[in-house]
């Protein structure tokens, strides 16, 4: 049986345990990590940026932009969907590592909130994310990044969403991503790979609480943009940063589908940290392997921004 990295391990002993999610147990698990995001002011401290929110016009989305107060010539964009499951969470989750992106590489970083499930079952989420990322990329000027280096990312649920509104983008024609950082992203539906029956009752994130945020999405439907991992073309999309850990539900489905982004002649740059669970970044931020995993994020980002 696969080992926890050590000092891994003991930031999970001190986590909270519980019952695992569902229906009776969604309200209390919203409400609670809904209490513990920061607001931008507090992720933002005494650094030198400024945040502000903004409406997408006819869509109801509602959009967090944070940049330099001073923002350079030709910076990039990043474009934030935060996780949760597809049933949790704001679009505050990931301040702290959008605020340290943002002052790392002059980041015009937007932060989009989505409809959730399951009262706002696919496409809703979907639709919400690529409607704030075409409004990101047609107000470039506005905003003061150079467009041909947008970046779209998240973690986990948000993952799994930045891979599917790549897909979209490339399919509707809309903006030529220079890049997607997928963060143990959620891409598979089926839940069935043997990580995660290994990890079926391990770490963070369990094979009974996946199942229930993808038939929460899902509700009976099926579609290659909602699930990356069933999309049957790869060809066309921008060049991926796959992260995960080798101690986690999503290790193979996520190495699958860079096997897969291989294959279609995407460069994609793929990371399995040893004993890494899910969200291990979030959880021992001091940790090794957290240290060796936002150095090779922060080298491939520099890459990607200098290629566009």
């Amino acid at each position: 049986m696969t080992a926890f990295d050590p000092e891994l391990a003991e930031a999970l002993e001190g986590l909270p345990s519980g019952p695992g999610l569902d229906a009776a147990s969604l309200a209390g698990a919203r409400q609670m990590l809904a209490g513990s995001n920061l607001s931008c002011a507090e992720a933002i401290g005494d650094r030198d940026l400024v945040w502000e929110d903004r409406a997408v016009p006819g869509t109801g989305v509602v959009v967090t932009v944070v940049k330099p107060r001073r923002v350079q010539p030709g910076a990039p964009g990043f474009y934030n969907i935060h996780g949760g499951g597809m049933v949790m969470d704001d679009r505050f989750a990931d301040l702290p590592r959008m605020v340290a992106l943002v002052e790392e590489f002059g980041f015009v970083a937007v932060t989009v909130e989505y409809r959730l499930a399951p009262e706002h079952p696919h496409p809703a989420p979907l639709e919400d994310c690529y409607a704030g990322l075409t409004w990101m990329a047609a107000n470039a000027a506005e905003l003061g990044f150079d467009p041909a280096k947008l970046i779209v990312g998240g973690g986990s649920a948000g993952g799994g969403l930045s891979a599917g509104i790549a897909l979209l983008a490339r399919d509707r024609g809309g903006p030529a991503l220079a890049g997607q950082l997928l963060l143990c992203p959620m891409i598979d539906s089926r839940n069935d790979s043997a990580s995660t029956v290994e990890f079926a009752e391990r770490g963070v994130w369990s094979q009974a609480a996946n199942a229930f945020g993808w038939q929460s999405l899902l509700k009976g439907q099926t579609s290659p943009y909602a699930v990356p991992a069933t999309a049957p073309d790869l060809t066309g999309l921008p060049p991926a940063f796959i992260e995960v850990g080798a101690a986690e539900i999503f290790r193979d489905e996520d190495v699958d589908y860079a096997r897969r982004l291989w294959s279609a002649g995407v460069p994609t740059e793929l990371h399995v940290w040893a004993g890494a669970y899910h969200g291990f970044d979030r959880f021992a931020p001091d940790s090794e392997v957290t240290r060796a995993a936002l150095a090779a994020r922060a080298s491939w980002i520099r890459r990607t921004i200098g290629r566009a």
